[in-house]
């Protein structure tokens, strides 16, 4: 496993949609990993592929609990609306309000090929929204409503 440097705002990479993820082999199982070594080293909630400059559909999101592995995942429900501070390890320090679901269920594929479901509330409903944004090619800054001053 290795921490992989992470794309900043600016790069065209972030502004490309992702690559559907045909078959999970070591390429795939090595990213997952790398990702997560990354995610927790820049104490993160979630981190997506094109920001560790892979053009794939796979991301990683912290829980609280564990670190969910998502390759290609979807959102097939939402229910809410929560507006709360958001930012990005692609611009960091910089915080902004955006309205995003207040739950979300995402169905995805884990490293073994099983496909599984899993409803998100709050913080993790948010992190879902913006790593699948990424995967998108759309980044947060798209939605902020009001920036959010730091010292």
């Amino acid at each position: 496993m290795a921490i992989r440097n992470i794309v900043k705002l600016g790069d065209e990479i972030l502004t490309k949609k992702c690559r559907e993820v045909k078959e999970i082999n070591d390429r795939i199982i090595c990213l997952l990993d790398d990702m997560t070594e990354t995610l927790k080293a820049a104490n993160g909630v979630g981190l997506a592929a094109p920001q560790v400059g892979v053009l794939k559909r796979v991301a990683v999101v912290d829980t609280g609990d564990t670190v969910l592995e998502l390759i290609n995942p979807e959102i097939i429900y939402t229910e809410g609306e929560q507006t709360d501070a958001e930012g990005c390890l692609s611009y960091p320090g910089r915080y902004g309000l955006v309205t995003r679901p207040k739950i979300v269920k995402i169905r995805a594929t884990d490293r073994n090929g099983a496909v599984y479901e899993y409803t998100g509330e709050d913080l993790v409903a948010r992190a879902f929204c913006h790593e699948i944004d990424h995967l998108d090619g759309h980044f947060f800054t798209e939605l902020v409503t009001e920036w959010i001053e730091t010292e």
